[in-house]
C-alpha cells in the first residue's frame, strides 16, 4: 500500500536527531523523498558534524527509501537557498518544507548576553524565514510558469512561545514569532497552492532532557513512551500530505498521544465608551475586562 506522501519531496531541517529525525523517517515510510538537513551541532549551536544527517539518510535508504543529506546552516540566507536547490536538483522539485532546526541558550533575562539572545533568534526565527523565503519563491515561480502546487510548510513553535517559559526570553520570543509568521505566510502563499501550519511539540530530546529530567524518563515496563520524540511525526507527516489541503494557518500542540489546536489570535471582551477615556477611568474598565476574559495559561516555571 502506498503511503500518504508517496512521491512527495520533503525538506526537514535539523533532522539528524530528535524530533526532526522522527519526521524524516516517517516521511520516508510514507513514500516521500527526503532532504535530511542537519549541521550536526551541539544543543547550544556550537560545532558541527556530518554524521547525524548521514546516519538518517542511511536508515532511509536501508528501508528502500530515497534521501540525501544537506549540511547548510538554515540561518544563512544563501545556505537556505542551497538547501531548497538540493531538493530541486536531486529529486526534481519541492512539495514540503518542515522547519525544525533549533538551539538553546537559556538564561534569565538579567544574565542573558547579547550573543545568547542573537544566536537563538538567528537560528529559530531567521532559520525559519530563510528556507520559507526560498521555498516560497520556488512555488511562486511555478505558478508564473503555468504549473500548479500542492505545497506545505510546517513550522516548529513551542509552548514557550505560546505561553512563555522562565529563563527563555530569547527562545520564547523566537517561537512566538514563528507562530505569528506561520499565520502571515499561510495568508500570503495560499494563492500559490501552499498551506502553512505550525506545531508546538513536547518530547524528550537533547534540548529538553536536561530541563525536565524527572518527567523525561522513558518507561521501563514496555508502556507507551509519551515523551518519545517520534510521537510528533504522525501529525507533521499528515500536515505534509495531500490530505491536509484544507488546513492552514493553524498551530497544533502535540504531546505524546495528544493533539490540540492552540486557540489564539482572537478578540476578547470589549468595552466601548464611544469617547476618549480618561486615565482614571481605565483601571475599572481593564479589571472588568480581565474578569470576563479567558484566563492566560500560567507562564511555565513561574512562581506565585
Amino acid at each position: 500500500m502506498a503511503g500518504i506522501c508517496e512521491g512527495r519531496v520533503v525538506i526537514v531541517t535539523g533532522s539528524g536527531r530528535g524530533i526532526g529525525r522522527g519526521h524524516a523517517l516517517e516521511f520516508a515510510r510514507q513514500g516521500a523523498k527526503v532532504v535530511v538537513n542537519d549541521l550536526g551541532a551541539e544543543p547550544n549551536g556550537t560545532g558541527s558534524s556530518d554524521g547525524p544527517a548521514g546516519e538518517v539518510v542511511d536508515a532511509i535508504r536501508a528501508m528502500g527509501g530515497e534521501a540525501v543529506a544537506n549540511g547548510d546552516d538554515v540561518s544563512d540566507f544563501e545556505g537556505a537557498r542551497r538547501m531548497v536547490q538540493t531538493a530541486v536538483d536531486t529529486f526534481g522539485g519541492l512539495d514540503v518544507l518542515v522547519n525544525n532546526a533549533g538551539i538553546l541558550r537559556d538564561r534569565m533575562l538579567v544574565s542573558m548576553s547579547e550573543a545568547e539572545f542573537d544566536a537563538v533568534i538567528n537560528v529559530h526565527l531567521k532559520g525559519t524565514y530563510a528556507p520559507m523565503h526560498h521555498a516560497g519563491n520556488f512555488w511562486r515561480d511555478r505558478i508564473k510558469a503555468g504549473e500548479t502546487n500542492d505545497g506545505r510548510i510546517i513550522n516548529t513553535s513551542s509552548a514557550a512561545g505560546l505561553f512563555g517559559n522562565v529563563g527563555q526570553t530569547n527562545y520564547a520570543a523566537a517561537k512566538a514569532g514563528i507562530a505569528a509568521m506561520t499565520r502571515v505566510v499561510s495568508a500570503e502563499l495560499g494563492r500559490y497552492g501552499v498551506t502553512a501550519n505550525a506545531i508546538a511539540p513536547i518530547a524528550r530530546t537533547r534540548m529538553t532532557e536536561d530541563l525536565f529530567p524527572d518527567s523525561m524518563q522513558a518507561p521501563t515496563d514496555g508502556a507507551f513512551d509519551a515523551m518519545a520524540a517520534d510521537n510528533v511525526a504522525p501529525l507533521v507527516v499528515w500536515l505534509g500530505s495531500p490530505l491536509s489541503q484544507d488546513v492552514t494557518g493553524q498551530v497544533f500542540e502535540v504531546d505524546g498521544g495528544k493533539i490540540s489546536v492552540a486557540v489564539g489570535w482572537q478578540h476578547g471582551p470589549e468595552i466601548n465608551k464611544g469617547d476618549r477615556w480618561e486615565p482614571t477611568e481605565v483601571g475599572d474598565a481593564v479589571r472588568d475586562l480581565m474578569a470576563k476574559a479567558t484566563p492566560h495559561v500560567p507562564v511555565i516555571g513561574s512562581q506565585a
